[in-house]
C-alpha cells in the first residue's frame, strides 16, 4: 500500500481561495474600462495573492518560511475584504456576490490561523 502524500490540490482552503479569485476576475472583467483600470487590478491582485501565498508557503521547506507565507495570505484576506467593501459600496458587486465573497473571506483567517498553529507543531 502506498503512503499518502499531502498535495496542494487537496487543501480545501487553497481550492476555495483559488476559486474565489477566479470569481472576482470574472466579475471585474465584465465592467467598464475605468473599473478594470482602477479598483479592478487592486482587488484581483489582493484576492489572487491569497491562494498564491498559500501555495508558496506549502512549497517551502522550513516551518518559519511556511508560516511567513501563510501570514502573508492572511494579510491579503483583509486587503481583499477592504476592496470587496469598496466594490459593493460603489455598485460594482451586487449584494448576492458581496455576501458570498464576504462569508468566504471571513472564514479564511480562522482557517489560516489553524494551518499556522499546525505548522508550528510539526516535527522535522
Amino acid at each position: 500500500m502506498e503512503g499518502k502524500s499531502l498535495k496542494l490540490g487537496n487543501l480545501k482552503i487553497y481550492n476555495e481561495s483559488f476559486s474565489l479569485s477566479n470569481h472576482v476576475w470574472k466579475i471585474i472583467n465584465q465592467h467598464n474600462y475605468l473599473i478594470k483600470q482602477t479598483i479592478g487590478p487592486q482587488f484581483i491582485r489582493s484576492v489572487d495573492s491569497i491562494s498564491a501565498n498559500i501555495a508558496e508557503g506549502f512549497g517551502r521547506s522550513t516551518k518559519k518560511e511556511k508560516i511567513r507565507f501563510y501570514i502573508y495570505a492572511r494579510g491579503s484576506v483583509y486587503e481583499s475584504l477592504d476592496w470587496l467593501e469598496k466594490c459593493y459600496r460603489r455598485d460594482i458587486i451586487n449584494k448576492s456576490d458581496y455576501v458570498k465573497m464576504y462569508l468566504s473571506l471571513m472564514s479564511l483567517p480562522i482557517r489560516l490561523n489553524a494551518i499556522i498553529r499546525t505548522t508550528k507543531q510539526l516535527k522535522y
